[in-house]
């Protein structure tokens, strides 16, 4: 299918049953359409190897006739029945979005005076304002991506912790891909901690499906204001059909603390993006991830890091382990813009590769455009070291035990940001089992045995 069909059957779509999307929405929302309809028929979308996208075809990954839930029709899922890989003692009930349907029942518990959280059409129609001040504020339209979930987007997450408030507990969202012919959910999430105030969320992207052609399509806008405190965990642990395209933007103001954690644990063919902004001084941010790639399997990562203000602080790095037929591509920016005096900014892209088919792209980039910083940037693309391997034969382990091992130890950096204990232990587990090839989200979990 060529680049503009792609697109075209989405626009189509929408242009068709523009009056369908609209009223199962509501009006912040539908108020952002017009222009992403518009950014979307004015130019067809990146090529497969044009900047930034040298190893993602955008057309390929859109091109099958993938069905949309316009009309919100409940599906016959039952979350608590069938997905049993949620987090242990994380929090008491989870939000559950099902395609882009909120569950029933979900997120009832009652929350601290001052925290709104739930689902993003209702929050509109309650707060048309405070939406309007903030939905798409920051996500940018010319992004192929943004405008596609944009235009069709008719639910999503939304959570509004307001000034000095303090979240002890995590917020926790399940969102579960099923349906029995090809779907497409498409959903957005707003997170807005004002200032002063601190929250931890986590987002589990779960598909219950491997013999259906399925795609998530998202965008997520976190806001973080003056002093506030946000860490944002997003787990995917989809099948090898499952195509997803998702693109975050961070705003954070002065004196804000923010870690985000992207961590492809199962997938199919994904696209993560992020796009963080330092608007006030003294901000601090982690943007950590991994994928462990395997089969067919295929992520690939862009990120953008724009210091527009000085004396902030980014550590970025991003591991992927790429076996058998799999891939995985990663492209960073950091920008430090002439004002930015005292950026502290630190990017690293480490890679594994574990067979002579396997492929690993790596771009990391800096552009500076003052001289009182420190900046550092790498990539390496390696094997396991055979000393070490040596070392632990030597040591009794045979060689799948040793090679277990060092696996593991090569994503525990990446696993140590995670502040929330139970989802640490978790990740241990999972990443342990997988690559003891494990080859499903359920069989990572032992509450599923």
């Amino acid at each position: 299918m060529s680049e503009m069909n792609a697109i075209s059957q989405y626009t189509d779509l929408y242009r068709q049953h523009r009056e369908l999307v609209e009223q199962n929405s509501a009006g912040p929302l539908n108020a952002r359409r017009a222009e992403a309809l518009e950014a979307l028929l004015a130019k067809p979308l990146p090529a497969k190897g044009s900047e930034n996208y040298e190893t993602v075809d955008l057309a390929a990954m859109l091109a099958p006739d993938y069905g949309l839930n316009l009309a919100r029709i409940p599906l016959d899922v039952n979350p608590a029945a069938t997905f049993r890989c949620d987090v242990p003692l994380m929090t008491r009930r989870p939000y559950v979005m099902v395609n882009d349907l909120f569950g029933e029942g979900s997120g009832l518990e009652s929350l601290p005076e001052g925290v709104e959280c739930g689902s993003l059409r209702e929050m509109a129609e309650r707060d048309p304002d405070f939406i309007k001040a903030h939905y798409g504020a920051i996500a940018d339209i010319s992004n192929p991506v943004t405008a596609l979930d944009t235009l069709l987007a008719q639910d999503g997450f939304c959570l509004r912790v307001r000034r000095g408030v303090r979240l002890e507990e995590p917020i926790q969202l399940i969102n579960i891909l099923s349906d029995t012919v090809p779907l497409m959910a498409v959903r957005r999430v707003l997170v807005v901690v004002e200032e002063g105030a601190e929250a931890q969320v986590v987002v589990c992207d779960h598909t219950q499906r491997d013999d259906v052609q399925l795609a998530s399509l998202q965008t997520v806008e976190l806001f973080a204001g003056r002093n506030a405190s946000l860490h944002y965990y997003d787990l995917e642990e989809s099948t090898r059909s499952t195509r997803r395209l998702s693109t975050l933007y961070l705003s954070q103001q002065a004196d804000s603390r923010v870690t985000v954690a992207s961590l492809a644990l199962f997938n199919g063919t994904t696209r993560n993006e992020f796009f963080c902004r330092f608007q006030g001084e003294g901000a601090s941010l982690r943007l950590y991830g991994l994928g462990i790639e395997d089969a067919s399997r295929s992520i690939s990562v862009y990120s953008r890091i724009d210091h527009e203000k000085g004396h902030c602080h980014s550590d970025e790095l991003f591991k992927f382990t790429a076996d058998e037929d799999a891939s995985g591509a990663f492209t960073g920016m950091i920008y430090v813009a002439p004002g930015a005096v005292k950026t502290e900014a630190y990017q690293a892209n480490r890679n594994l590769v574990g067979s002579d088919r396997a492929r690993i792209h790596t771009k990391p980039q800096l552009e500076i455009y003052n001289d009182d910083v420190k900046c550092s940037h790498g990539a390496a693309i390696g094997q396991l070291d055979t000393m070490q391997l040596f070392y632990m034969r030597t040591r009794g382990l045979d060689e799948a035990t040793a090679k277990l091992l060092l696996r593991q130890a090569f994503m525990a950096d990446v696993i140590r940001a995670v502040e929330i204990p139970s989802l640490r232990d978790r990740l241990h587990l999972i990443v342990e089992r997988r690559y003891s090839g494990a080859d499903s989200a359920c069989a990572a979990c032992h509450r599923c045995e």
